[in-house]
């Protein structure tokens, strides 16, 4: 199979109102640079507005589109992955369907991966337009905490947007756990890898897709999945406690053999419940790995498809996909399923 030069990879989540300026941009950005060698992969994660009815539309009128709707709503990391194991092309690029990463980029990104030699080349924030401020706050700390804290190194003020070899994609691809951090694993990866410096926009249309609720999950995903921190942390507060804990049996022992009555019921009932909850701190630690080598032995598709819409020229080694052969396609990591009839 000849691979098309170029794949864009877009996760899309109940973007109707982006869809028609996205495709424009996109298919312009992707002349400029490869000519007609290209591929759109648009995949739908469980929209519900009309975002897949557009795709349809766009697949049926543009031999370069190609429009994935998975089974449900699988997430933002999964979704990217859906995509990324089922493009083709010899380059990459990752961009989200909101434009607030410029499509236009493509060029000057590519000109330097070229002239450099990199495999990788990601997006480094400059200005981000039309946040809010605790946006902005939230996820500068974040990314300067989770430099701090990890054992590989990942750029900072940094997402998803990004141009990738093939080799770099593939590398990618053979990592197969269930909770993604896609930058992180990127970073992990290795192969030479570059910043490009850019001002991102204001979303397009519709509202962003990362509340504070998704984005507490997508930094304790961040967090477990690339350091070992936490559960250092409860070892030396374990420590340290113990250690405060004999100094306390020492003064209690001194005043008793001294004849002082040992007082205080609020100071005891407040040592009482700040180590209920340090342990408590420490448990849910250990849980959330726990509850990681729980999913993962589970061994699930990461994704499963459900309809598709245009040539999809890449295999599902990550996920699940009916082929039109009758071919049943599932993840190496899950457990095989019976040839369909």
């Amino acid at each position: 199979m000849k691979r098309p030069k170029l794949s864009v990879v877009v996760p899309c989540y109940n973007e109707e109102g982006c869809l028609d300026m996205l495709h424009a941009r996109i298919s312009a950005a992707a002349r400029d640079v490869v000519g007609e060698d290209y591929e759109i992969v648009l995949i739908n994660d469980g929209s519900r507005d009309g975002s897949w009815s557009v795709m349809q539309r766009l697949s049926a009128a543009d031999p370069h589109l190609v429009a994935i709707n998975l089974s449900r709503n699988h997430g933002h990391q999964l979704a990217l992955t859906a995509g990324l194991d089922l493009c083709a092309g010899e380059e990459i690029l990752i961009i989200d369907a909101d434009l607030q990463d410029p499509p236009e980029l493509l060029g000057p990104m590519r000109e330097l991966m070229h002239a450099q030699g990199a495999d990788v080349i990601y997006a480094v924030r400059r200005k981000r337009e039309g946040e809010s401020l605790f946006k902005k706050l939230t996820a500068a700390v974040f990314y300067r905490m989770l430099d701090r804290i990890t054992d590989t190194p990942i750029p900072l003020d940094t997402g998803d947007f990004r141009l990738m070899t093939r080799r770099a994609l593939d590398a990618f691809l053979s990592l197969p756990e269930q909770a993604r951090f896609i930058r992180g694993m990127v970073a992990w990866v290795g192969f030479r890898q570059l910043p490009f410096v850019y001002d991102r926009h204001e979303r397009h249309a519709g509202e962003t897709k990362y509340p504070l609720g998704k984005m507490v999950r997508f930094a304790l995903d961040a967090i477990t999945g690339f350091s070992t921190a936490p559960l250092r942390f409860a070892s030396h507060v374990g420590l340290l406690l113990t250690g405060a804990s004999l100094l306390l049996m020492l003064y209690i022992l001194v005043g008793w053999l001294m004849g002082n009555a040992v007082q205080g019921w609020t100071s005891t009932m407040l040592v009482v419940v700040f180590l209920g909850a340090v342990q408590m701190f420490v448990l849910g630690m250990i849980g959330e790995y726990l509850g990681r080598l729980y999913v993962e032995s589970k061994r699930r598709p990461l994704y499963l498809v459900a309809d598709v819409a245009g040539p999809v020229k890449g295999h599902a080694s990550l996920g699940y996909r009916f082929e039109d052969s009758g071919e049943v396609r599932v993840s190496p990591q899950s457990v095989r399923s019976e040839t369909a009839e």
